[in-house]
């Protein structure tokens, strides 16, 4: 087991899994998690604090975007929950606001996975490999648990990066909250750090990185808010980046402005942490999702039509004879005319795996077999 936890914890944590491991030889269980206070003492595994969990209104689960094992902890959380009994509402940072009503359906079973990715603009907004958000996603649609887009649409967020909040018209200052909060001088101070890390810094671009932040952070806490008051038995584990989370400064003391409801903090334990950067920090397994499959073809999606630009020297692609100009028209039999119906015709697919396309090419429609290759990351 790799896990993933501060160095001054470990000799702490190797005594716990060692008890740990006994236990599971005797029940044929993996260890549970196990978790930490900010300060970095012992408070047990995940099941220790449920109860303590199960009595909040909001409970923010962090992640680094990219980290498989973060999103495992963010299913394992929402599993254990909804296994006590609560009812529970997901509120999440990877959807925009415009685009709630095709996450109802899909959670109502009105749309497909492949609908609700296409009309929800995933690819093309989030960019996240989809398969690291899949499993949570599905377990709500199992379950009927409602999931609540938090964000901002681009659009407007786009528009603030290049004016400034003072600088938006009338009508897109009146589509932000009206308060914006600015009070933190911590926050500012980790923001400023995380800026300077990106090349091309200057103070002129900094306020305006910190106007999106600030707009994402009030966007996000007035969606919760909204979605909490207008159903007042439920309660939301919402999932965001760890940045928006820890200590309290970016969604969570913006939401407590707004809504009188007690709320917990969990990050995974990836880093040396600080006292106060949450209420509880989870160890996790250091997952991967294997290499993203892929064909090796540049690909154009305008026009509802799926036609090759480019191929990948030595590329699957090549090697089964496709060129530039080619239209796809089809993934072992499944019809596709979208790049989210692109890559969900792979999703389930690995490396090494042949498979079948059919496309047009001059007006005849052709059907060759190709070994996926794999993506660099």
């Amino acid at each position: 087991m790799n896990l993933r936890t501060s160095w001054k914890w470990m000799p702490v944590l190797l005594l716990l899994l060692a008890g740990c491991m006994q236990q599971s030889l005797r029940h044929g269980a993996p260890p549970p998690y196990t978790v930490f206070s900010s300060d970095g003492r012992l408070l047990g595994t995940l099941d220790d604090i449920l109860p303590e969990l199960a009595r909040k209104r909001v409970i923010y689960v962090g992640e680094t975007h990219s980290r498989y094992g973060d999103h495992l902890l963010e299913l394992e959380v929402i599993r254990r929950l909804r296994r006590r009994g609560a009812d529970l509402a997901i509120g999440m940072e990877f959807f925009q606001k415009p685009f709630q009503k095709w996450l109802d359906a899909y959670i109502e079973g009105r749309v497909s996975e492949t609908e609700m990715l296409e009309k929800t603009q995933w690819f093309e907004r989030w960019r996240f490999d989809y398969r690291l958000y899949r499993p949570i996603l599905r377990f709500a649609r199992r379950h009927r648990i409602p999931v609540v887009a938090l964000n901002l649409p681009r659009e407007l967020t786009d528009e603030v990066s290049r004016k400034g909040i003072e600088g938006l018209a009338p009508a897109d200052r009146a589509r932000l909250p009206r308060r914006i909060d600015r009070s933190d001088r911590a926050y500012r101070k980790r923001l400023h750090r995380a800026f300077d890390r990106h090349p091309g810094k200057d103070e002129k671009r900094f306020e305006r990185f910190l106007d999106v932040q600030y707009s994402w952070d009030e966007g996000m806490a007035q969606s919760v808010s909204d979605y909490l008051r207008a159903h007042p038995r439920k309660q939301m584990v919402v999932l965001a980046g760890s940045g928006h989370i820890a200590w309290g400064s970016g969604i969570p003391k913006r939401v407590a402005r707004r809504l009188h409801a007690e709320q917990a903090i969990v990050l995974p334990a990836d880093r040396e942490a600080k006292p106060g950067e949450a209420d509880y920090l989870v160890v996790t397994e250091e997952k991967r999702l294997s290499p993203r499959p892929l064909m090796g073809v540049l690909v154009d999606t305008t026009g509802g039509a799926i036609r090759i630009t480019g191929i990948t020297p030595g590329s699957g692609a090549e090697k089964a004879g496709l060129r530039k100009g080619d239209r796809i028209l089809a993934i072992d039999g499944r019809p596709v005319s979208s790049y989210t119906g692109l890559r969900m015709a792979l999703i389930d697919k690995r490396p090494g795996d042949r498979v079948q396309v059919r496309f047009s090419r001059g007006g005849e429609t052709l059907e060759k077999s190709l070994v996926l290759g794999a993506s660099p990351h």
